[in-house]
């Protein structure tokens, strides 16, 4: 039993998946962290140019 413990701890086998795995969910967690920072601020700005537009498709003049 110690040389399969021995030998199982020296394997790096699948020692690069689970940095990857660690990695993504790290960005991932950070992603949902930041979110609500900017929220906020792209529904304020996704706002202002719904109205800029409305503004400017109303002022068009479409005789020709």
């Amino acid at each position: 039993m110690r040389g399969f413990l021995t030998k199982f701890a020296k394997d790096e086998y699948g020692a690069v998946t689970v940095d990857w795995v660690i990695l993504t969910a790290a960005i991932v967690s950070l992603a949902f962290l930041v979110w609500p920072l900017f929220n906020e601020n792209v529904t304020g700005l996704s706002t202002a140019t719904d109205t800029a537009i409305g503004v400017y498709n109303a002022n068009l003049d479409y005789d020709l």
